[in-house]
């Protein structure tokens, strides 16, 4: 098993609509295509308070994969991503890391 974390980083002022997508589109369609999230973070003190950070569970490499290929490919995904940019994009950067749990703090 092995861990996903990603940030967001919002264009000035569109935060707002890019949780919305979460909320209404994107949230749904991980559950649809098998991707386990957890909670969505904004940072409340810190240096960049225009990201969106969330972490996804994945049990292999082929998993992610399929699933992220499905998920992108997804009308209801090119939908929601249209609607919510139909005015210009709102996101700057999207990052990710592929991250492995410590053996010993799953305990």
């Amino acid at each position: 098993m092995f861990y996903e974390l990603r940030t967001y980083t919002c264009l000035p002022g569109k935060m707002p609509i890019v949780l919305k997508r979460f909320e209404n589109a994107t949230l749904g369609l991980f559950k649809k295509h098998g991707m386990k999230a957890g909670p969505l973070f904004t940072v409340a003190v810190g240096d960049d308070n225009l990201q969106i950070k969330y972490i996804l569970e994945w049990e292999s490499h082929a998993q992610r994969d399929k699933a992220w290929t499905d998920f992108r490919n997804d009308p209801d995904w090119a939908k929601a991503l249209a609607e919510s940019e139909k005015d210009g994009p709102v996101v700057a950067k999207i990052s990710n890391e592929l991250l492995m749990a410590v053996p010993f703090s799953l305990k």
